[in-house]
């Protein structure tokens, strides 16, 4: 199979699909790996390292496109890049198309089998490619907001850790999954006063198994999420639901009641975020200002260290991508039902039930439109 890797296009995105190790373990099985010129560039990789693993360097995306059966890449395809797309493609990517309808109707229309990683759901629940982004995203958002609480970024001017004989910051976390407890043990180990809520107590129970009795848990619930935001000088929305769009957990009037100069950052924002009103930021505008509160919504946050991150997606991400490459996309997911749940939309229909719902179509069956597949 020839697999593509395009050179990432949003704003201030360092990553890339796949190391030079994952090209190399590519060729090694026999594929063909073509790799956009400059494509590594943010994430410290060059194109000589690349063409070391045995891939080739193309000079312009279009070819990239137009040559490659499977298209691997870190973030959900964007206008520019809509014409690219076609009929008998394979796109593995983050998708999160609950949020980005007109995506969506571009990989309809074009026909192209979309994967997704942040859906690919293990049996026990687990996502297994999303974790590593997670994780990443969870430990970054404390440092953002720790950042940003600072007076001159317009925050409150609270220490996390605090100093002698001034108490330690208060950071709220809302979902407690990767992203979440990731967050939980940063903020800990800053010295925050951190408490953690979600609605299901298996999650809580694996915090406390990871960080014990110095990280408070809670059972989430209008109550007792509305008294989280308000006592928060940082609160940290981590809250997801596989493949559909994120929960609002938190209202306007809840952010009205938090303390002047307080931080929000939303993890979750590409899925919708958490916020009610909340809107993507950037990295050169991480934060916007309501109710005297700072949003920080960066859809691409694992962005920031992108070489850290490029590594540690391809570990999670390679193995499929040859499972695909070796035997195809519909023997793949008939195989192995892990990466069947991952296929968003297949031969122009939405075959995922969450991403249907979200964007408000009826699924079909992956089998009835991937012969071979489901």
């Amino acid at each position: 199979m020839v697999i593509g890797i395009p050179r990432e296009i949003k704003e201030g995105e360092g990553r890339v699909g796949m190391v030079p190790a994952g090209a190399a373990a590519l060729r090694q099985a026999g594929h063909t790996v073509l790799v956009e010129a400059g494509a590594g560039r943010r994430s410290r990789f060059s194109d000589r390292e690349y063409r070391q693993a045995g891939a080739r360097i193309v000079r312009q995306a279009a070819e990239v496109w137009r040559r490659a059966e499977m298209i691997v890449k870190v973030k959900e395809p964007l206008p520019p890049e809509y014409g690219l797309m076609r009929r008998g493609q394979v796109l593995f990517t983050f998708l999160h198309l609950a949020a980005a309808r007109g995506l969506a109707k571009a990989l309809m229309a074009a026909g192209t089998t979309a994967v997704g990683y942040e859906t690919m759901e293990a049996q026990d629940g687990s996502l297994p490619l999303l974790a590593p982004m997670s994780e990443i995203a969870g430990k970054l958002s404390v440092q953002m907001g720790a950042h940003l609480l600072q007076a001159w970024c317009g925050g409150r001017g609270t220490l996390l850790a605090g100093a002698a004989g001034v108490p330690p910051g208060i950071v709220s976390i809302l979902g407690a999954g990767t992203a979440g407890r990731s967050a939980a043990a940063v903020a800990h180990g800053m010295g925050a006063r951190v408490t953690v809520l979600d609605v299901r107590q298996e999650a809580l129970d694996r915090v406390r198994r990871a960080l014990g009795d110095a990280v408070d848990v809670e059972v989430a619930s209008a109550a007792t999420i509305a008294s989280a935001v308000e006592r928060a000088d940082l609160l940290i929305t981590a809250a997801l639901v596989p493949g559909a769009r994120a929960p609002k957990l938190v209202t306007r009037e809840m952010v009205r009641r938090m303390k002047p100069g307080a931080v929000i950052v939303d993890v979750s924002i590409d899925q919708g975020g958490c916020v009610e009103g909340i809107r993507a930021t950037t990295p050169a505008e991480p934060a916007f200002v309501r109710s005297g509160v700072l949003h920080a919504a960066v859809t691409n946050l694992p962005s920031a260290v992108p070489r850290t991150a490029t590594k540690a997606l391809t570990s999670a991400t390679l193995p499929w991508v040859l499972k695909i490459a070796n035997h195809g996309i519909a023997r793949a997911a008939r195989e192995d039902a892990m990466l069947a749940r991952g296929v968003n939309v297949a031969a122009g229909r939405v075959v995922h039930e969450a991403v249907a719902r979200a964007l408000g179509v009826r699924p079909a069956r992956l089998e009835d439109v991937l012969p071979g597949g489901g």
